[in-house]
């Protein structure tokens, strides 16, 4: 069972007006269309914190390869198409403040949407088939 989607900033205030305006958790939840322990939860941190921000977002171990990397490998890629990720990762561990694996340059040029083709071998078109085409 997978978890819901996250609230978005405008539930979360509306959430946080409606407690104070007196109206009852299952009130609020059903006006906000979300469960009534999300109501509870969100309440009782804008209560202790002041505050009501996700913290979804941040799950996980960072990601090794930051915005300004990913730039910069796809740079690397537009230069010379042709290289493999062994090349590319050998060009981007040349700067001495990068150190990332093989692996990690296969998953990130997949999630920027740059994945390896095999060219086709398409035979050319002699003039006689240009006319034709031409036809």
């Amino acid at each position: 069972m997978g978890k819901a989607a996250d609230l978005s900033e405008f539930d979360r205030g509306q959430i946080v007006m409606a407690r104070r305006l007196g109206t009852s958790i299952t009130e609020t939840a059903r006006l906000v269309g979300c469960s009534r322990s999300a109501v509870v939860s969100i309440h009782s941190k804008w209560i202790n914190d002041g505050d009501t921000t996700s913290r979804l977002q941040c799950v996980g171990r960072p990601r090794v390869i930051k915005e300004k990397g990913r730039r910069r490998l796809s740079r690397l890629v537009t230069q010379n198409w042709r290289q493999i990720a062994a090349e590319l990762t050998a060009q981007y561990n040349a700067d001495p403040s990068a150190s990332i694996s093989e692996h990690t340059v296969q998953r990130t040029l997949l999630d920027m949407g740059l994945c390896s083709r095999r060219p086709t071998r398409v035979h050319l078109l002699t003039k006689r088939h240009r006319q034709l085409r031409l036809q």
